[in-house]
């Protein structure tokens, strides 16, 4: 027995005793978790059940973004020792399966990922988890930048599906956490500057402290028109669509230069409809972004090399004993929240 945060039913979460499975095996290791930051996932699985296929059934422990220390290492264990700080990949494919052998494990219909219905997350005082999938973190870089680690991976993804060119200039439609995330890892890929445009104005106020990141709001008049106007009439050279928002997708391809690239890394909650003539017309590239896949290592690498500071995307950090409270908070998706995190007691 383990005591974590459970998910219980819909808007139900209690913090108490629950029997996880897991044997440490020969590849496998301990992990005392620090920090685990609250994702947009957890919170829907909290407010709805359920995201698309993907349903709460039984009672489910939440989270997967995570760091902590590692404690024992199985027998087979060389690259990690007790005592190293890590992060962890919550994903875990078959390897042996066509999609991983394809290096496209994230989208192996056999990956088990944390906080997935039926898989348990990580908001617990202890985990196994494969050595393969868990990662030492560099001394200069915090438990709390760690579990930062997930979701710039999506960002790291989705600029490597983009294929930036030097000098590029990028448009990220949404300001949340991945909007900003997968700006930063834009402009670390190669971007010259990367304008981002959500309609809350706090969220464009954190987002625009980066140098290279430029706010474009709805005060400024129609979204292609700006983008136009700051390139000269050509358009953004990449384009990430970030918000999920279904509205994002009508005019999406209207924002991009001849030749362009979109990819699409915010999840609609319904199917949406998209101008495909105008995609056509412009002979543009369409890619897409479910979780990540080989790039978690270079996230890591990019967050110690000092280059980018998450620092200030951390909003606010919670006690495990107020996890709860937490997620209430996270529900409320104030204005002025970007990461939230929780901490588990040492």
């Amino acid at each position: 027995m383990a005591t974590a945060l459970v998910l219980e039913r819909t808007r139900q979460l209690s913090i108490r005793d629950i029997d996880l499975p897991g044997t440490l095996g020969p590849n496998d290791v301990r992990i005392a978790i620090n920090t685990v930051g609250i994702c947009g996932s957890d919170v829907h699985y909290y407010t709805h059940g359920r995201i698309g296929p993907f349903i709460v059934r039984e009672p489910m422990v939440l989270g997967h973004e995570a760091s902590g220390t590692v404690r024992e290492v199985g027998q087979n264990v060389t690259t990690l020792k007790p005592g190293d700080r890590v992060c962890m990949e919550p994903g875990i494919p078959d390897p042996n399966s066509r999609a991983s052998k394809l290096g496209l494990y994230n989208v192996d219909p056999s990956v088990t990922f944390w906080a997935t219905p039926p898989i348990h997350g990580c908001l617990t005082p202890e985990v196994i988890h494969p050595a393969a999938y868990t990662y030492k973190l560099p001394d200069n870089v915090s438990f709390a930048e760690g579990a930062m680690v997930e979701p710039f991976a999506i960002g790291m993804q989705a600029a490597a599906k983009a294929k930036i060119a030097p000098g590029d200039v990028g448009l990220v439609v949404g300001a949340g956490p991945i909007g900003i995330l997968t700006a930063l890892a834009a402009l670390a890929g190669g971007c010259a500057r990367v304008m981002i445009f959500d309609v809350v104005a706090d969220k464009l106020e954190t987002a625009g402290a980066y140098r290279g990141i430029v706010p474009l709001t709805p005060a400024g008049g129609d979204l292609t028109d700006q983008v136009m106007a700051a390139t000269g009439g050509w358009g953004a050279d990449v384009i990430f669509e970030c918000s999920g928002h279904p509205s994002a997708f009508t005019q999406i391809f209207h924002h991009a230069r001849p030749g362009g690239c979109v990819v699409f890394v915010g999840m609609p909650v319904a199917p949406v409809g998209f101008d495909v003539v105008t995609a056509q017309t412009k002979e543009l590239r369409m890619e897409t972004v479910f979780r990540y896949a080989n790039v978690y290592d270079r996230a890591v690498e990019f967050i110690a090399s000092g280059k980018i500071d998450l620092n200030p995307l951390i909003t606010e950090t919670f006690a495990f004993a107020d996890a709860v409270r937490a997620f209430e908070r996270a529900a409320e998706a104030r204005p002025t929240d970007i990461k939230l995190q929780i901490q588990l007691p040492e």
